[in-house]
């Protein structure tokens, strides 16, 4: 399939230099299609004309961009005579989770349908690699834990959630059943939905109810909230997040660890767990 993500406005950075990522970056080395957007002098991020292009029908209706630290944002598309564009609120969304820079250059790369891997790099070539905090430095140590969708799933190093830089160090751990399926969580501004990250559906081949169908969120405490499942288009998520975020008192850029608790392969109840000191 052949794609493209561009804005019309801006002007063609042809002089742009592929060599200001990280070597191993380049676009040759990359196995899946791929492709590099940054602004030219004076454009900024946040633009109604960002919009899709696609030689098959897959992007009719949205894209799903994700990024290393496991969030995704689901961007739906507009038609106009021009092309398909992005519904302006969904794309500023993302711009202000990720707080971009007019400087960052973005590199998409393709995984699967309509979804992108969206990475995320400084003028001098480093990658922010967990959630960006506001009044934090740009960059900070970490080994990042890797899971299915971007590598094998081991380990890694993270300061607690509270602090930001979202990568759990042997997640596993604060699992009631280590052999339940989970995902690690960062809170972005808008939190709603809970998404179910796509390589976990896969992984464990999980089923969901209904839309609409009445689910439980299980907190630390004990407590018991409502939630309800919903389908957007193929993405499965789970309504009541909110209440859990502030039941829990949980902030931009805390993570936390996400147990699903299961009946055969259908979910329903997510145990939420709080990261130790």
């Amino acid at each position: 399939m052949q794609f493209i993500l561009t804005n019309p406005n801006l002007q063609n950075r042809s002089s742009f230099q592929e060599t200001m990522l990280p070597e191993s970056e380049n676009r040759e080395n990359l196995s899946s299609p791929s492709f590099i957007k940054s602004l030219s002098l004076g454009q900024n991020w946040k633009s109604k004309s960002m919009f899709v292009r696609s030689a098959g029908e897959a992007f009719v209706h949205r894209v799903v961009l994700s990024v290393l630290w496991n969030n995704s944002w689901q961007c739906w598309l507009q038609q106009d005579k021009n092309g398909l564009f992005m519904v302006e609120e969904d794309w500023d969304e993302f711009v202000d989770d990720n707080l971009l820079d007019t400087d960052d250059i973005l590199l998409f790369t393709h995984q699967d349908t309509i979804y992108f891997q969206v990475r995320i790099f400084k003028k001098d070539g480093s990658e922010i690699t967990s959630v960006p905090l506001e009044g934090e430095p740009e960059t900070q140590p970490f080994h990042q834990e890797t899971t299915p969708a971007f590598a094998s799933a081991n380990g890694g190093t993270s300061s607690r959630a509270r602090k930001g830089y979202a990568h759990v160090e042997n997640p596993k751990r604060y699992l009631l059943n280590p052999r339940n399926p989970y995902f690690e969580k960062t809170l972005t501004k808008t939190n709603t939905v809970l998404y179910v990250n796509t390589w976990v559906i896969e992984e464990y081949d999980l089923e969901f109810s209904p839309p609409n169908t009445h689910m439980h969120f299980l907190l630390p405490d004990g407590e018991t909230l409502d939630g309800y499942t919903k389908d957007y288009g193929g993405s499965h998520s789970f309504l009541g997040w909110a209440a859990v975020c502030e039941r829990c008192n949980l902030r931009t850029g805390d993570t936390v660890v996400c147990e699903l608790e299961l009946s055969g392969r259908v979910v329903v109840a997510v145990r939420v767990h709080l990261l130790d000191e």
